[in-house]
C-alpha cells in the first residue's frame, strides 16, 4: 500500500473503531434489553451512515466504485440477514437472556470484522496470484445457491456443533449463566460460562457464512477497501437488525429463495465476466437484479403469511 491508501484504510479503521467504542462504552455501557424503537433506530442510523460513505465514494472515487460499493453492500445486508435465521435459532436453543444477546453479538461482530479483513486480504492476495481462482469462487455460489433452494428448509444440528463439543470436553462450564460473564474463576479455576459457548457459536457460524459473502463481494469488485467497507457497513448494522426482526423472522421464509438465487446470479456474472475478459453482466445489472429478487422475495413471503399475528 502506498501513503495514500494507507491514510483511507486507516481512517475508515479509526471510524469503526469510534463507531463501537461509542456503541458498547456509552450506548450500551449498562445490561439491559435492547428494545424494538432503540434497534430500529440503530439500523436507520447505520444505514445513512453508509449512504453518506457512498456519496463519498462516488465523488471521490467516481461513479464505478459507487456502484460497485452499492451492489456490495446490499448484497452483504441481504446474504447478512439469513444469519438472522441461525442466530434465533441458536439463542432459543440456549434459552439465552434477551437482555445478554446485544453482548454476544457486540462481541461477534468485533470477531467478524477481524476475521472478514484476514479473509478479504487473504483473497485478494490469491486473486492476483492465481486469477483462475475466480472460477472457483464462482463455482462455489453456484453450488451455495443451488443447495439452499434445494435445502432451504433444512435447519443446522446446533446440538452437535463440534465448538459445543470441544469447549464441554476441554474445558469446565458453568452450569447456569452468570450474568453477562464469558469465564469466571472459581477455586482459582478458570471456567467458561455457557454465554461464551454461544459466542464461540456464533462466531463459528460467521465463518460459514464468509465463505458465501466474500466471494459474492469478488464477484462485483477486486478492489479489497470497496470489499472491506461494504461488509463491515452490512456487518455494523446486524446486531440491532436481529432486534428487530427476531419475532418476525418467520414470516421472511421465502427470503432464502431469494437470496439463492442472488448467488447463483453473483457466480454466473463471476465466471462469465472472467472467462471473456469483461463485462458481460454489469454491476448496474447485478444491482438492479439483486433489488429486484429481493424485493419480490420480501413482498411474497410477506403476501404468504399474512395471517400470522
Amino acid at each position: 500500500m502506498d501513503g495514500h491508501e494507507l491514510w483511507i484504510w486507516g481512517g475508515f479503521l479509526a471510524i469503526v473503531l469510534v463507531l463501537l467504542a461509542f456503541d458498547l462504552g456509552i450506548l450500551h455501557r449498562h445490561v439491559k434489553e435492547i428494545t424494538y424503537r432503540n434497534a430500529l433506530k440503530t439500523i436507520i442510523f447505520y444505514i445513512i451512515l453508509a449512504i453518506c460513505f457512498g456519496a463519498g465514494i462516488f465523488y471521490f472515487m467516481g461513479t464505478r466504485s459507487g456502484t460497485e460499493f452499492a451492489t456490495g453492500y446490499l448484497i452483504e445486508m441481504t446474504l447478512s440477514i439469513d444469519n438472522l435465521f441461525v442466530f434465533v435459532l441458536i439463542f432459543n436453543h440456549f434459552s439465552v437472556p434477551k437482555q445478554y444477546q446485544y453482548r454476544v453479538l457486540f462481541w461477534g461482530v468485533l470477531v467478524a470484522i477481524v476475521l472478514r479483513f484476514v479473509f478479504i486480504l487473504a483473497g485478494t492476495g490469491l486473486i492476483k496470484e492465481f486469477d483462475w481462482i475466480l472460477y472457483i469462487f464462482g463455482a462455489f455460489l453456484l453450488y451455495t445457491g443451488a443447495k439452499m433452494l434445494t435445502h432451504s428448509d433444512e435447519e443446522p444440528d446446533i446440538e452437535n456443533n463440534f465448538i459445543i463439543n470441544f469447549c464441554k470436553r476441554n474445558f469446565k462450564v458453568t452450569p447456569d449463566y452468570v450474568g453477562h460473564k464469558f469465564f469466571i474463576r472459581e477455586n482459582g479455576k478458570l471456567l467458561l460460562t455457557p454465554l461464551f459457548i454461544v459466542l464461540m457459536v456464533i462466531n463459528f457460524i460467521d465463518i460459514v457464512f464468509a465463505f458465501d459473502s466474500i466471494p459474492a463481494i469478488f464477484a462485483i469488485t477486486l478492489d479489497p477497501f470497496i470489499v472491506f467497507s461494504s461488509n463491515i457497513f452490512a456487518i455494523l448494522g446486524l446486531r440491532s437488525m436481529y432486534f428487530v426482526m427476531a419475532k418476525i423472522v418467520e414470516r421472511f421464509s421465502y427470503l432464502r429463495y431469494g437470496l439463492a438465487l442472488v448467488l447463483i446470479l453473483i457466480g454466473l456474472k463471476m465466471i462469465i465476466n472472467h472467462y471473456f475478459h469483461e463485462d458481460i453482466i454489469s454491476t448496474s445489472a447485478s444491482l438492479g437484479l439483486t433489488v429486484i429478487i429481493i424485493a419480490f422475495s420480501i413482498a411474497y413471503s410477506l403476501y404468504k403469511t399474512k395471517k400470522q399475528s
